[in-house]
């Protein structure tokens, strides 16, 4: 079994029941082929890790800028708090490396789908931080691993919202809310790849590619927004 104080040593936290960590790092796939295992897998403690992530990060936020409109702190919270920003997180403290998955997971490092599983291990170690050490700890892992990233995040405004602001600047502009429609859909469904328009009443502003349709929406947005140089 893993030795896992090097990660211990990372997250900032030396865990008192170390079950507790080894747990946050169980995916359901493992089980899989692992039925004898003595652990659950971590999606209780993922569960319990969001609920606490986005309770001390929007404490902060209504704290720290208390003039600010909750639209724009709910835009920046969710920047915080994505999927994108934990997997990089992840790999700011070598979770990958002490994960526990199927031997088909094992081998899908690349892919959306990890990217997901290593943010939900982000949040079921912070579940696990909290239910081994209370909520002091479990704010400052926060506060030191992903709060920290919100200056960047401003900086170079990653929590701009394509969709909303292309919305907003074809209603001034023409009066017309813009609408999205799906060119066209290939590969499996387990790896989809959409193409999706961006239109304006009938005309085609921009295409956008992604591996949801959310995604492909929010690329079309940015690609229109280039297009006619309306930022």
């Amino acid at each position: 079994m893993n030795d896992l104080s090097l990660l211990e040593e990372r997250i900032g936290v030396i865990f008192k029941n170390k079950d507790l960590l080894r747990q946050a790092l169980v995916h359901r796939s493992y089980l899989n082929e692992h039925s004898d295992f003595y652990l659950d897998h971590n999606e209780r403690l993922e569960f319990l890790g969001d609920a606490v992530l986005e309770l001390i990060v929007t404490e902060f936020l209504y704290l720290k800028y208390p003039k600010e409109q909750e639209g724009d702190l709910t835009n920046w919270r969710a920047s915080l708090v994505n999927a994108k920003m934990l997997a990089i997180i992840a790999a700011e403290i070598g979770l990958e490396e002490n994960l526990l998955l199927s031997r088909g997971e094992s081998k899908d490092s690349n892919s959306k789908a990890r990217q997901f599983i290593l943010a939900d291990a982000v949040e079921a170690v912070i579940g696990a931080i909290y239910l081994d050490q209370g909520i002091a700890p479990a704010t400052k892992f926060i506060a030191a691993k992903i709060i920290s990233k919100l200056d960047y995040i401003l900086k170079n405004e990653l929590y701009f919202d394509p969709k909303s602001k292309f919305q907003e600047i074809a209603q001034e502009k023409f009066g017309i809310t813009p609408h999205y429609r799906v060119l066209k859909e290939e590969g499996p469904d387990h790896a989809k790849i959409f193409d999706i328009g961006l239109y304006i009443s009938e005309e085609l502003i921009a295409v956008g590619h992604g591996s949801s349709k959310q995604e492909a929406e929010v690329e079309a947005a940015k690609a229109g927004l280039e297009v006619k140089n309306w930022q």
